[in-house]
């Protein structure tokens, strides 16, 4: 007959020590100098939450100052309202969404869910996080050295002629680039060495399969982004002509260049946000993955198909008449993998049992509002319609209903689904859920009234605008403060735990893979050996437990001889 083996205990049965990471040493050194993935892996967590809210607080201020057309806050003139979307689309970008899940959940998770002990190379890992931070640094500091309003993209020949702090912006991007490199690098290293035996390629959870997807992308692409913003520097401070006209540059250059990596950028930032939508979906809805191998497969199409896509950014550049059409073709060509995972995780969840619980919620939000980001990048795709939605509210909505609707979405439901592993502590369901659901109502009403303005020529970056979209901009500032506010309950949901939340057992969900066969928090080395690997998706093999609180793993039986 089938055992019980208790996940309380740890894999293979051994009493679970009392010790974990977050005890085993202790002092800020233990934590600044620490090459255990899961302490690098939370302090990533902790630095990219806090760019978010600053990036956030660049947000509100953007649309509480166009909630009526002239001059709304006297602190914001014409001059501050440049520099706050480029600082908010900046900090966005290179500090909280690039390195959001690869690098807070990634780190903390991915060794753990290999059965592994740490990743392939520790200090390289905690290098990355510094080179993070002293990115970050240099970015920040333009805020003191003359602000930055070239717009998130550094377009030449603006960025080359403007008085603002564009050297050290770039330095900071081109600092981050290599922090990104070093944990693709990493991650790959991990995947390819340190599977353990029995995890066959398509016994891989498909969180791994996005990640690693994720670490080709950034390995390969990271570094055209950093030779470009060299040039640029190099051009700024020693007047070579390469981007500017005006000194027989080329600015259409920069933007192949800058293109070439960001729209692969793009995939960084959505693909390790589809691998967590999977594991959530699969254990929510207590079924397998519903099409692994497809969702596998088209993590890496999305990867490859990334790299050819990058023309659609500049239908309205001059290019070719070939190239654009070229462009558009391969553009809808990138949404038939995105739309294999959607139709898998919707035939996921047919006729399962389908929990409500934090995570999912965030899940299905993701389900809905990424659907609508893909289907609105198509008119942006189509040579026809874009010359009309080019530079209009409608580009800004459609990015962040694919980026926050999507990424966003996908951060908070991973960090409310492995923050019991995380922390070692249960958060309030009802707030949680409460959170969630205001974040959603949030997000609609402020994007969605964008796709109109956008559709009717509201161009987008303008300070002032005609009486006429009045309406939509109130509605959308509306929404972003409903949204801040879900958000910040979230953030109380989250920090409330740490100090009344109940002792989180060892599998709460009744999830299949590996991380949740070791003790919460996880012990400083993961496990005390190798654990037994099994099916990633086989639900039927955990059965909840009312004296634990959560969920036992059931060994399967010896074969008959």
């Amino acid at each position: 007959m089938a055992t019980i083996l208790d996940p309380a205990i740890g894999a293979g049965g051994e009493d679970s020590p009392v010790d974990n990471y977050l005890t085993h040493t202790h002092g800020w050194k233990s934590w600044a100098f620490t090459l255990d993935h899961k302490r690098i892996g939370m302090m990533y967590l902790v630095g990219v939450t806090s760019a978010f809210l600053l990036g956030g607080i660049f947000a509100l201020l953007l649309r509480a100052e166009l909630f009526t057309p002239g001059p709304t806050i006297p602190l914001v003139s014409h001059d501050m309202y440049n520099q706050l979307f480029t600082l908010h689309g900046a900090v966005m970008t290179f500090l909280f969404i690039i390195p959001g899940i690869p690098a807070a959940q990634g780190n903390f998770i991915l060794p753990i869910m290999l059965g592994a002990k740490d990743v392939a190379f520790p200090r390289m890992n905690l290098c990355s996080f510094y080179l993070w931070l002293g990115g970050a640094v240099f970015f920040l500091a333009a805020l003191f050295l003359g602000g930055l309003d070239t717009g998130w993209t550094f377009y030449t020949p603006y960025s080359i002629t403007t008085n603002t702090a564009v050297v050290s912006a770039t330095m900071g991007a081109f600092i981050l680039g290599f922090s990104s490199i070093f944990t693709g690098l990493n991650f790959i290293v991990t995947v390819h060495t340190l599977r353990p035996p029995g995890m066959t390629w398509f016994r891989m959870p498909l969180f791994l399969w996005a990640i690693y997807g994720t670490a080709i992308i950034q390995v390969l692409a990271t570094p055209v982004l950093g030779i470009t913003l060299m040039l640029l520097m190099a051009e700024r401070i020693m007047g070579i002509g390469i981007f500017d006209p005006a000194l027989g540059g080329d600015p259409v250059l920069y933007q192949h260049f800058f293109w070439f990596y960001s729209h692969p950028a793009v995939y960084i930032m959505i693909l390790p946000a589809m691998g967590v939508i999977s594991e959530l979906m699969s254990t929510f809805s207590r079924k397998p993955i519903f099409g692994y191998r497809f969702i596998a497969m088209s993590s890496l199409a999305i990867a490859l198909l990334g790299f050819l896509v990058w023309g659609h950014h500049m239908f309205t550049s001059g290019q070719s008449q070939m190239s654009a059409i070229v462009f558009s073709a391969l553009t809808f060509s990138v949404a038939i993998p995105s739309a294999i995972k959607v139709f898998n995780w919707l035939a996921t969840m047919y006729k399962g049992s389908i929990s409500l619980a934090t995570p999912m919620c965030y899940a299905l939000s993701f389900l809905f509002l990424f659907t609508i980001g893909g289907l609105t990048g198509l008119y942006l795709g189509s040579l026809s319609t874009d010359i009309q939605l080019h530079d209009t509210y409608f580009v800004v909505a459609h990015f962040h209903y694919v980026m926050v609707g999507g990424t966003l979405m996908a951060f908070l439901g991973g960090v409310f689904y492995w923050w019991p592993k995380m922390t070692g502590k249960l958060y309030d369901e009802f707030w949680g859920q409460i959170a969630a659901w205001i974040v959603f109502v949030g997000f609609n009403l402020t994007f969605f009234p964008q796709f109109v303005m956008g559709s009717r020529g509201m161009p987008r970056r303008y300070y002032n605008y005609l009486p006429e979209f009045e309406f939509y901009h109130k509605m959308s500032t509306i929404g972003a403060f409903l949204l801040g506010v879900g958000l910040f309950i979230a953030l109380w949901v989250l920090l409330k735990s740490l100090k009344s939340g109940a002792k989180a057992p060892a599998n709460p969900w009744g999830s299949a893979t590996l991380e949740w066969q070791c003790s919460s928090p996880p012990p400083h080395d993961n496990f005390s050996h190798t654990p037994t690997v099994g099916d990633p998706y086989d639900l039927e093999s955990t059965v909840y437990d009312p004296k634990l609180g959560g969920y036992k793993k059931i060994a399967s039986p010896a074969p008959a001889h």
